[in-house]
C-alpha cells in the first residue's frame, strides 16, 4: 500500500519527471546523431515536448518515439496531424521502415495511426497507450474548443508529445498550454507561479481596455526556463545539443519589401495617413487589396520557377486566381478533401504557382522544391515564420526569396513582426542555454526529517 501511494504521489510531480522506458525498445538506425539523442530523451520522458526547427527532422522522431510507446504498452499510438500533413506521415514512416496507416473514420489494425485534427472525435482514447501531437503551436490558443478537445483527450493517456517548431511565438506564458497538454502544471498553475500583471490578479480577458499584461515575477525567470527544459527539448540546429551542424546548414534568405501606393485615400481624408490602430490596418488592407494582388501577380508571373502566394482574405486569394493564369487556390471554403488534395498536388510539383491562407497551409508541409515566396503581412509572427519555412528549410537546395508586399500604411504591422522574431530568438537563446546549463531541473525533495509525534499520542 505504502509504494502504492508513492508512486500515486510521484505521479501528480509537475516537474518534468521521468514516466517513460528506461531503454529503447526500438532503435531507428536511419535517425541522425542528435535526432538518435532527442528521441532516446523523449521515450524515457513518456510525457515531453520536442521544439524541434523546420527540417529538423520532427517527423521521423516522433514516428520513433510512437513505435517505443506502442511496443512499451502494447497498444497503438495516434498521432495527430494538420491537414495534407497525415499523407506526407504516412511517406515518411515508409522510408524508415516503421509501420503506420492513416485513420479518418476511427477504424485502425496498424499500432500507429495518423490522422487530422478535425477527425479526433471519432477515436476513442481507451483503445491508444499515447499520443503525439504535430506541429502542437495550434494548443496556443488556450481558450479554443480544438485546444480543450485535444487536452481532454491527451490528458486520459499515460504517454504523450508534443512536437512543433513554433513553441510560444507570439508570449511565454503560451508555453503553459503545452504544459497542461502534458500533464504538468495547468495554464493558470503556471502563470501564477511564474508570472504576475499589472492587476496583481488572475485576469486574463479585455475589460474596458487591452488585456492584462503579464511578466515575469523578480525571482522566477530561471526558475521558469528550467522548469520548461524539464519536459521540453529546444534546438534550432544540431549544435545547440552539442552536434555537428555541417549537414544542417541552410543557404541564404532574401527578403525584399515592395511598397505599394494606394490608388486612394482614406474615405474622409485628403492625405494617406498611416494606419495605427487594427480597425484602420483592416480597412486599408481591404482598400488596396487590388494594388496588392497586382504586384504578387506581376512577382509571380516574372519567375520560372515554383511559387507561393500567401494571403489572409477570401477575395484576395479569388482575385490571386484570376490575376496568375495556371495557379491553384486552396481556400477555407473548399472540402477537406479538396485542400489536401490541392497541397499534395503542388508539394507533387504538379502546378507552378499554389495561392493559399498561412492558417490553412503553413503547418508541416515541405516545399523544399520551391525557392520563391509571396507573402502578405499580418500580426502574426508565428504564420509568417512557418509560411516561410515551408521552403526554407533544411533540405532547400538554392536560395530562398520572399517577396513582402505591403502599403505604407503597414508600418507599424512590420515594428510588431519584428518585434515578435526577436522574442521568439530570445526565448530560444533562454530554453537551449537553460537545457545545456541544467540538463532539465534535478527533483530536490526537502522533506528529509521523520515526523515525531506529541508525547501524548
Amino acid at each position: 500500500m505504502k509504494s502504492d501511494y508513492i508512486a500515486f504521489l510521484q505521479s501528480k510531480e509537475h516537474h518534468g519527471a521521468d514516466h517513460g522506458p528506461s531503454k529503447l525498445l526500438f532503435q531507428n538506425d536511419k535517425l541522425f546523431d542528435f535526432q538518435k539523442y532527442i528521441v532516446e530523451w523523449s521515450v524515457r520522458k513518456g510525457r515531453c515536448a520536442i521544439f524541434a526547427d523546420c527540417g529538423l527532422g520532427k517527423t521521423p522522431m516522433q514516428l520513433s518515439w510512437a513505435e517505443n510507446i506502442a511496443r512499451h504498452t502494447d497498444k497503438p499510438v495516434l498521432i495527430l496531424a494538420p491537414l495534407a500533413v497525415s499523407a506526407q506521415t504516412i511517406s515518411e514512416a515508409k522510408k524508415f521502415g516503421i509501420e503506420c496507416e492513416r485513420s479518418q473514420d476511427g477504424k485502425f489494425t496498424s499500432r500507429i495511426v495518423v490522422t487530422n485534427y478535425e477527425r479526433l472525435k471519432y477515436f476513442d482514447h481507451t483503445l491508444f497507450g499515447g499520443v503525439v501531437c504535430d506541429e502542437s503551436s495550434i494548443l496556443k490558443s488556450f481558450d479554443g474548443s480544438r485546444k480543450a478537445e485535444i487536452t481532454e483527450f491527451s490528458k486520459k493517456l499515460p504517454y504523450r508529445l508534443l512536437a512543433t517548431a513554433t513553441a510560444a511565438p507570439n508570449d511565454y506564458i503560451e508555453l503553459g498550454t503545452s504544459s497542461e497538454a502534458l500533464g504538468y502544471l495547468g495554464f493558470m498553475d503556471m502563470l501564477n507561479r511564474f508570472f504576475k500583471n499589472e492587476q496583481n490578479n488572475s485576469g486574463l480577458r479585455r475589460h474596458y481596455g487591452e488585456a492584462p499584461k503579464w511578466r515575469f515575477k523578480g525571482h522566477a525567470e530561471l526558475h521558469f526556463w528550467r522548469w520548461v527544459t524539464s519536459w521540453g527539448v529546444a534546438c534550432r540546429k544540431p549544435s545547440d545539443i552539442g552536434f555537428d551542424d555541417e549537414r544542417f546548414k541552410l543557404p541564404k534568405l532574401s527578403e525584399v519589401t515592395h511598397i505599394v501606393e494606394p490608388n486612394k485615400v482614406r474615405e474622409g481624408f485628403l492625405l494617406d495617413l498611416p494606419a495605427t490602430t487594427l480597425p484602420e490596418q483592416r480597412e486599408e488592407q481591404r482598400r488596396t487589396m487590388r494594388e496588392r494582388c497586382e504586384m504578387a501577380a506581376k512577382l509571380a508571373k516574372e519567375t520560372d520557377d515554383f511559387c507561393v502566394v500567401w494571403c489572409h482574405l477570401n477575395e484576395e486569394g479569388d482575385l490571386l486566381e484570376e490575376l496568375i493564369p495556371g495557379s491553384i487556390q486552396v481556400s477555407g471554403k473548399d472540402s477537406d478533401e479538396r485542400k489536401e488534395e490541392r497541397l499534395v498536388s503542388f508539394a507533387m510539383k504538379k502546378v507552378k504557382v499554389l495561392i493559399t491562407k498561412p492558417k490553412i497551409g503553413a503547418w508541416g508541409l515541405n516545399f523544399q522544391h520551391c525557392n520563391r515566396i509571396i507573402y502578405f503581412p499580418s500580426h502574426s509572427y508565428e504564420q509568417y515564420y512557418q509560411a516561410v519555412r515551408r521552403c526554407w528549410r533544411f533540405g532547400q537546395k538554392r536560395q530562398v526569396h520572399v517577396d513582402l508586399i505591403m502599403t505604407p500604411g503597414f508600418k507599424a504591422v512590420m515594428d510588431n513582426l519584428k518585434r515578435k522574431a526577436g522574442q521568439a530568438e530570445r526565448m530560444f537563446e533562454n530554453l537551449v542555454r537553460e537545457m545545456n546549463n541544467s540538463k532539465g531541473i534535478q527533483k530536490e525533495n526537502v522533506y528529509t526529517k521523520k515526523e515525531k509525534l506529541p508525547a501524548w499520542l
